[in-house]
């Protein structure tokens, strides 16, 4: 039995979110993608027991409500979510923000892809290295 690797996506726009389905699907068919729409829906959600916990977080910076930074913050106050890598994804190419991000927990900081073949890549990245 081939373990499922699980995905919690927050991302406000609909369209991102079924591109990033869609391609961590060809990357590999045990990938259970979840998607909310804000951060205030991911606290809930994960905050939840009986939901499972995710593997891979990924985090989209820019969102209406609570942003993806203050959501960066309440996932790594929460102990059950501390080894969880969250990668934050977003349009900014600033570099000092992506160095604040890692020393808020983040474990990676990459540009927000806009075609299939960029999501897929995104997704083989993330899934084929070890993050501590």
């Amino acid at each position: 039995m081939e373990k499922i690797v699980g995905i919690l996506l927050i991302d406000d726009d609909e369209d991102d979110r079924k591109l990033f389905f869609e391609a961590a699907k060809e990357v590999d068919r045990t990938v259970e993608c979840t998607g909310v729409s804000n951060g205030q829906e991911a606290l809930v959600y994960l905050k939840n027991e009986t939901n499972p916990l995710p593997d891979y977080i990924f985090l989209d910076l820019r969102m209406p409500g609570l942003s993806g930074q203050q959501c960066l913050v309440e996932i790594k106050k929460d102990a059950r979510l501390t080894h969880v890598p969250v990668i934050v994804y977003t349009t900014s190419r600033e570099v000092n923000e992506s160095i604040g991000l890692k020393k808020l927990g983040a474990a990676h900081f990459m540009s927000k892809p806009t075609s299939p073949d960029e999501v897929y890549y995104m997704v083989s990245y993330v899934l084929g290295e070890k993050w501590t």
